[in-house]
């Protein structure tokens, strides 16, 4: 930690947001003007687009996250939580990964966490649910899907192999159509290398309570998505959810009723919970009120933008919708980061603030290897594409978009690669438990009963 009497900039959250700010912070301000600190659980920053891919395998894990340390080497990077925030005194309560929590005092607050999946209380859904929010569930998920390969290529049993090879996925927004999609061209890809496993064999099923996927792309892009992936054998079952999967039997409202190994939860995101123990004016749905300047309601030293924050849409509300807000996309984080990292130095130099205002450029989804959907907002004019077109528009546009060029590099080398070489299928499952095996090697092996009884008897007859 810093022992400068330098003004502190506390980054509440090293994602997106928090990443971009801190970055654009350090570009504006002079030399020795303020101490930048960076608070987050993790020590890296995920581009959570690319994490369809990731679990697909047609990006390297490693290559999907920036490390905070090594992009922002003058600021403080600080691997914990911040718990509580006292704004009378400007001070925010850490709690390190390990050791007891401390106070940080801070002059000025970047909120920036993000959010969370939203769920439901669902029984069996905590037990048996993976997210997609992170990389090691995109791991996970990639190490999982090929472990029921593996299990129904080795077993006689039909209803193990049954169970194993139904994947369920729930949510038909982008993280939920985009996942189905990549996974299904993975499994679909993987089973030409078992001998008693075929696409046919296998069962996904895609539910999401709207009666529509994939909204962010308008409706017939949107019904196309459906048609293909189901084209593509995938059941779509819309305007119907999930009541139960207690022990993997899911119970759909619609009363279809499956037993899987596989339930897959990606049915939307809400504002970090941990915003509710810091004081701030929330909005009805736990968001960050903020206002035009991304300043949160009420104060002029905290700012606060992407998935966490309530930011009025300026160009909506132009256009007549007076209750617009910006949609929580990585379109929008990226600008608001921006926009955000200059109004904190102007803040600190006594200037005005500036207003965010951006118009909605469209937006682009990847259903899985030259598949994909793609609107293009250009004045008034929407330009809708679909297949191979639309797929190479979703990767040039987050291919982009993925911060610093190191990583930008190595996606497009690993895209490169795709062309030439065929896909992993390497399920690496026992990394999520790597001691295991060496337990088993290095625990005292077990005293037989026979021997047991003798040393008793010895004792006995010693006593």
């Amino acid at each position: 930690m810093s022992t400068t009497e330098r003004p502190r900039i506390l980054v509440v959250g090293g994602g997106y947001v928090g990443l971009y700010a801190a970055r654009r912070i350090q570009k504006k301000m002079r030399y020795g003007e303020a101490t930048v600190t960076v608070v987050d659980p993790r020590s890296y920053m995920t581009y959570q687009p690319f994490l369809p891919e990731a679990a697909a395998g047609s990006i390297s894990p490693r290559h999907v996250v920036v490390p905070l340390r090594r992009v922002l080497p003058k600021a403080e990077v600080l691997t914990g939580r911040v718990t509580t925030i006292d704004q009378d005194r400007k001070v925010a309560t850490i709690a390190p990964l390990t050791g007891e929590a401390y106070e940080l005092p801070f002059d000025y607050l970047v909120i920036a966490m993000g959010a969370v999946s939203r769920t439901f209380p669902i029984p069996g859904l905590a037990e048996q649910g993976i997210g997609m929010k992170g990389i090691e569930e995109a791991i996970g998920l990639r190490n999982h899907v090929l472990e029921q390969l593996d299990k129904a290529d080795s077993t006689t049993d039909e209803e193990i192999r049954r169970k194993a090879l139904t994947f369920v996925f729930v949510g038909g927004g982008f993280a939920g159509a985009e996942t189905i999609g990549e996974v299904e061209d993975m499994a679909r890809d993987a089973s030409k290398y078992y001998k008693n496993v075929s696409r046919e064999d296998m069962r996904f099923i895609l539910v999401d309570a709207a009666d529509k996927i994939l909204p962010e792309v308008g409706p017939k892009l949107g019904k196309y998505g459906k048609e293909h992936l189901e084209g593509r054998g995938v059941e779509v079952y819309l305007s119907t959810s999930m009541e139960s999967c207690v022990d993997g039997h899911v119970v759909l409202k619609n009363g279809l009723e499956v037993d899987s190994n596989t339930i897959v939860w990606t049915a939307g995101v809400k504002p970090n919970p941990a915003l509710s123990r810091f004081g701030l004016p929330l909005g009805p749905r736990g968001h960050v009120d903020c206002e035009p300047t991304l300043q949160v309601k009420g104060t002029d030293y905290i700012w606060a933008a992407g998935d966490n924050a309530q930011v009025p849409d300026l160009v909506g509300r132009k256009a007549g919708n007076e209750n617009a807000w910006c949609p929580p996309n990585a379109q929008h984080a990226l600008r608001q980061a921006k926009v955000l990292g200059d109004n904190v130095v102007s803040g600190m130099r006594g200037f005005p603030q500036k207003e965010y205002s951006h118009a909605n450029k469209g937006a682009v989804a990847g259903l899985g290897l030259h598949k994909g959907v793609a609107m293009i907002v250009m004045g008034k004019m929407k330009i809708k594409l679909k297949g191979r077109l639309a797929w190479y528009m979703h990767r040039g546009y987050h291919g982009l978009a993925m911060p610093t060029w190191n990583r930008k590099i190595r996606v497009f080398a690993d895209w490169t690669l795709g062309m030439f070489l065929k896909r992993e299928v390497v399920s690496l499952g026992a990394i999520e438990s790597p001691r295991e095996e060496f337990y088993e090697a290095a625990k005292p092996a077990p005293v037989p009963a026979a021997a047991k009884q003798e040393k008793t008897e010895e004792k006995a007859k010693a006593s």
